[in-house]
C-alpha cells in the first residue's frame, strides 16, 4: 500500500536566501506543526551562489517532510516555483516567499475560499480585507500598481494584484497552470492566473497582511523594460494558450 499524499505542499523559492530562509522555515514548521496538518515543505533552490541549499539539506535530516528542489542556474523565480509545484504532491499546494511577506498564519484565509469552491485563492493587497502593515518604497509601489492596472486592462480584468507571492492552488489547478510556463521571471504570477482562466479554473482574491521585507532589489529601469515587455508577450499569450490536456 503506497504513502497517502500530503494535504498542503508548501513551495518556497529561493536565490540566495541563507539569511532570511532559516526563520521563515521555522516559522513555517511552527505553523503547521501546531495545526496537525499532513503536509510538505519544497524549497526550489533557484541556482543560489550561498549556502541556501546547503542549510535546507541540513534542516531535512531532522525535518522529513522537507525537501529540496534544485535548479542548476538561476532562472528566475517563475522557473524556481514552477519547478516546486510541479514537484509537489499535496492535495493543495501554495506558494509563498522567502521572507514571508504574507505571513503563513494567513493560509487559513486562502483555504477557506478553496472550501468554498475556489481552485486557485491569491492574496491581494488591493482589496477588501488587505492590511499593508509596511510599505514598499514609493517608487515601488507606484510601479506595481500601475503594472496592475495596464495587466487588468490588457490581460486579466477583473483581478486587483496578481504580485502577492502567497498563493494557493488545487493540485489539479498547480498541475494545469505550471505545466508549460513561459515568462520565468517577473511576468510568472499573471501568466499562471491567465493559464487559470483559461481552464476555466474559478479564482478567489483575497485580502491578506503583507509587510515589506528588506533586502528585495529594483533596478528601477531595466525592470520596467522586463515588465513592460512581459506584459507584451502576455498579450500575445493570451488568444494562443491552450488549456492543459486532462488527465485520466
Amino acid at each position: 500500500m503506497g504513502m497517502s499524499l500530503p494535504g498542503l505542499s508548501v513551495v518556497v523559492p529561493a536565490y540566495n536566501e541563507e539569511r532570511r530562509l532559516p526563520a521563515s522555515l521555522d516559522r513555517i514548521r511552527e505553523y503547521l506543526t501546531e495545526r496537525e496538518l499532513t503536509y510538505e515543505v519544497l524549497v526550489a533552490d533557484d541556482g543560489s551562489r550561498d549556502r541556501t541549499p546547503e542549510l535546507v539539506s541540513e534542516r531535512a535530516q531532522g525535518w522529513p517532510q522537507l525537501r529540496l528542489v534544485t535548479l542548476p542556474e538561476n532562472r528566475g523565480k517563475g522557473a524556481a516555483v514552477q519547478a516546486g509545484m510541479l514537484a509537489a504532491t499535496g492535495r493543495r499546494r501554495l506558494f509563498t516567499d522567502a521572507d514571508l511577506s504574507t505571513p503563513i498564519e494567513e493560509l487559513g484565509k486562502l483555504e477557506a475560499e478553496v472550501d468554498r469552491g475556489a481552485e486557485v485563492a491569491i492574496g491581494s493587497r488591493a482589496v477588501a480585507g488587505s492590511r499593508v502593515e509596511l510599505h514598499q518604497s514609493l517608487h515601488r509601489e507606484l510601479m506595481g500598481k500601475s503594472y496592475n492596472r495596464l495587466l487588468r486592462a490588457l490581460v486579466l480584468p477583473g483581478l486587483h494584484d496578481t504580485q502577492c507571492g502567497f498563493k494557493l492552488f488545487t493540485a489539479r489547478a498547480a498541475e494545469a497552470c505550471f505545466w508549460d510556463l513561459r515568462c520565468p521571471g517577473f511576468g510568472f504570477d499573471a501568466e499562471v492566473l491567465l493559464r487559470a482562466c483559461q481552464s476555466g479554473l474559478r479564482i478567489a482574491e483575497v485580502g491578506v497582511v503583507w509587510r515589506n521585507a528588506r533586502g528585495t532589489s529594483v533596478n528601477s529601469m531595466s525592470d520596467s523594460a522586463r515588465m513592460l515587455g512581459e506584459l507584451w508577450q502576455l498579450r500575445r499569450m493570451r488568444g494562443s494558450l491552450k488549456p492543459v490536456p486532462e488527465h485520466t
